[in-house]
């Protein structure tokens, strides 16, 4: 594995995932999901632990590159695809488990969720397999 191209995708892909995440759940959600809280009420923190924020955002860029790597994903529309995919299976499976075993979100928090990780990890797989595709010799 190129361990230069898994450090460079992993780390625009973590920045990426930051970035829409406060796009999309900072600014776009956030009204919605704090009206849509589960049965526990909106336990929203009132001030965010960024590193946390960040060490998560990374780890999901270093995640889908090197998913890409060992894959060969390195066009956007295949990125995008993929990054859909595994963005949507991922958080079906965290969503599902968190609304069977707590009462942290609603059903229709979880639907957005689902809706909102599926597009965010889209764009971000686009943008990972770009760049993982930089520099690549065409036949």
């Amino acid at each position: 594995m190129d361990i230069k191209k898994w450090l460079i995708g992993g780390i625009v892909g973590g920045v990426a995932f930051f970035l829409l995440g406060y796009l999309i759940y900072g600014m776009l959600l956030m009204e919605f999901m704090t009206n849509n809280p589960g049965t526990a009420g909106n336990l929203e923190k009132v001030e965010l632990d960024f590193l946390y924020l960040g060490v998560g955002n990374l780890a999901s860029g270093f995640l889908l590159a090197y998913i890409f790597i060992k894959g060969n994903i390195n066009t956007m529309a295949a990125g995008l695809v993929a990054g859909a995919i595994i963005g949507c299976l991922y958080a079906v499976s965290i969503d599902c488990v968190m609304y069977a075993t707590s009462t942290i979100m609603s059903k229709k928090a979880m639907l957005a969720d689902v809706v909102a990780s599926t597009v965010m990890s889209a764009v971000v797989g686009g943008i990972v397999a770009m760049v993982l595709g930089m520099g690549k010799k065409t036949a």
